[in-house]
């Protein structure tokens, strides 16, 4: 797994295997416990590159509470940004299960920059398809409809676990956060969506009956 960290990336995964080793060599692996924090404020800069598990990227609002960003699975990264000088003074990153992280500090990075120009060029691809991703997430947080909003996430999760039967990787909260509503509106929602037979839960467990079905919402 640890050999093969890097290839997890789009950022490195076009290069050739011994280019790809050459990086894996840059590369800091270590795991992290359930709610152990991987990202913070003022940390050194670095990559982040989830090899295995789950982390929750939030920044918090002026209360103090979470406002959840984006859940990071394997192949996700953060920290190109800090890498190039901007300074992180926001974001938090959590472990959400037994996570395997793989970092590679400021400084190698730049060195790599230096000998590797396309890397560099693949970067400016990376983020301008990231930002795309946030502008469909704003699009989606303006639906007048949560049961819009919850249909599409389940259809999306549906699809990348190629099956009807998935676990929801949030907690109720958290799903709540994500898709702009309450915890109080979002479990109203979902009993109302399970009586009219659009899916089965128990506990974090779904079950979809029809995807046509959510479609029309």
């Amino acid at each position: 797994m640890e050999h093969n960290c890097v290839t997890l990336v789009p950022l490195f995964n076009h290069l050739e295997t011994n280019e790809q080793e050459t990086i894996n060599q840059l590369t800091h692996h270590e795991k992290f416990q359930k709610g152990e924090t991987i990202l913070s404020p003022l940390e050194e800069d670095k990559l982040v590159i989830v090899a295995r598990g789950q982390v929750k990227l939030y920044q918090l609002n002026a209360n103090g509470k979470e406002q959840l960003l984006r859940v990071m699975e394997p192949g996700d990264f953060e920290g190109d940004k800090e890498l190039f000088g901007a300074v992180n003074n926001s974001l938090y990153g959590e472990a959400m299960q037994e996570t395997t992280i793989c970092m590679i500090n400021q400084k190698d990075f730049q060195q790599m920059l230096l000998e590797k120009p396309e890397i560099a060029l693949r970067l400016l691809q990376l983020n301008a398809q990231k930002m795309v991703q946030v502008e469909k997430q704003a699009q989606f947080l303006t639906s007048d409809s949560i049961e819009e909003r919850l249909a599409s996430y389940l259809i999306d999760l549906s699809k990348a676990e190629g099956s009807l039967k998935f676990t929801l990787p949030f907690k109720m909260k958290e799903l709540a956060a994500f898709i702009g509503t309450t915890p109080e509106t979002l479990s109203r929602k979902m009993r109302q969506m399970e009586d009219d037979e659009l899916f089965q839960r128990r506990g974090r467990m779904i079950q979809l009956n029809n995807l046509e079905d959510l479609e029309d919402l």
